[in-house]
């Protein structure tokens, strides 16, 4: 009985809004740590807002969008590859009931990515912060605790794509380090005039901490 209210549960908060209640961003702290499974609803609730409009012609979709973004972390979480972290960022402030309110995924890939050879560098994905708690320091807490973490792992270079017409984004980027490596265009850039994806860069230097 209990496992299928524990259904019934997660089937509501998934077709139905997920709620925080943040406090003034202003005076929040936050900390961040590997993410558990417990995580999963709030982070592919961030990551979907990010990335998806829940408004116009296709907000019907947002829930099974919210819930295929759920059902890929799960299986990263349930067999991560050697090298792969799933960092959240959560409200310390007292009070705030450590509200989740930020995430990012960094994972090793490969020059060449079917036989996982040649060489391999980090790379960083969906990278999202809970629209209440942007511009006061969530993103740059993540990309910074990446960055140790790739320096754990060995590495000294980190990669990551940005729209090119992402130009919030891609301030934030610049504003910690990351460079221009190569823009890339495809099919849809020139048929559909959709923006193309900018691969960007950074060195971190050895003495970083």
């Amino acid at each position: 009985m209990n496992k299928i209210n524990t259904k019934l549960a997660l089937k509501y908060r998934f077709f139905h809004p997920y709620q925080q209640q943040p406090t003034d961003p202003a005076c929040c702290e936050f900390q961040i740590r590997t993410a558990t499974p417990a995580d999963l609803i709030g982070v592919s609730q961030i990551i979907a807002e990010s990335f998806h409009s829940q408004k116009g012609m296709w907000g019907w979709a947002f829930p099974l969008l919210r819930l295929g973004i759920y059902e890929d972390l799960r299986h990263r979480m349930a067999s991560p590859p050697p090298r792969h972290v799933c960092l959240v960022a959560f409200e310390t402030t007292s009070g705030a009931a450590n509200n989740l309110v930020g995430s990012v995924e960094m994972g090793v890939r490969y020059s060449d990515s079917w036989s996982k050879a040649g060489v391999g560098f980090p790379y960083l994905s969906n990278l999202a912060v809970h629209p209440k708690y942007r511009r006061h320091g969530v993103a740059s807490g993540l990309l910074t605790s990446c960055e140790k973490v790739s320096q754990e792992w060995g590495f000294q270079d980190l990669y990551l794509h940005v729209l090119e017409n992402n130009h919030q984004a891609r301030q934030l980027y610049f504003k910690v380090g990351y460079r221009v490596h190569k823009v890339e265009s495809n099919l849809n850039t020139f048929f559909l005039g959709r923006s193309s994806q900018m691969l960007l860069h950074k060195h971190l230097s050895a003495d970083f901490t």
